[in-house]
């Protein structure tokens, strides 16, 4: 907090997927809103709240992140076969095996094992729905200018707010 403060403000501040790995979300969130300017912008994507499966997944997270590493693929195997199993087996029946895995690897630039990997071992892990975050951001000045949901599913949800209101020396907002 102490670090953030002394930056200044800015007119685009970017914090893409890092706040909810935070371990403390709301106050990762709530240190960046004094960094934008007003009328600056911030971009900002949170992992969806998707309830009962979130919850499941930070059950998955938690045991493997709790594992020794050589175990480590107890909980992996299961969850690849099941993020990519129909993945694959779809592209096997359109005589297209594996097109998918070589396009993944393209786009987010890493093959499908290391994005399980990465999936799985992302603790701490929060979320939240988007309702929250536009309230949460509302009640510190902002309006949400665009919004990108991933539909309730897997996935993070993409906000851009804009700070419309000035900020006095304790961050709270005036008119």
């Amino acid at each position: 907090e102490d670090y953030l403060q002394g930056l200044g403000t800015f007119d685009v501040v970017y914090s893409w997927g890092v706040l909810h790995h935070t371990g403390a979300m709301w106050q990762a969130l709530g240190n960046v809103a004094p960094l934008v300017n007003r009328g600056g912008q911030l971009f900002i994507a949170i992992y969806n709240d998707q309830g009962r499966k979130t919850r499941m997944w930070t059950h998955v997270k938690k045991t493997y992140n709790a594992l020794p590493s050589r175990l480590r693929w107890l909980v992996l195997i299961p969850v690849f076969l099941r993020l990519w199993g129909p993945t694959t087996v779809r592209d096997i029946v359109r005589g297209h095996p594996f097109k998918t895995w070589r396009e993944k690897k393209t786009n987010r630039g890493m093959s499908p094992w290391i994005d399980v990997v990465d999936w799985v071992g992302g603790w701490p892990f929060e979320v939240s729905k988007p309702e929250e975050i536009f309230q949460f951001f509302r009640d510190r000045g902002f309006e949400l200018t665009e919004m990108k949901t991933c539909a309730g599913g897997l996935g993070c949800n993409e906000f851009v707010l804009r700070g419309w209101m000035k900020r006095d020396d304790k961050n709270l907002c005036v008119e």
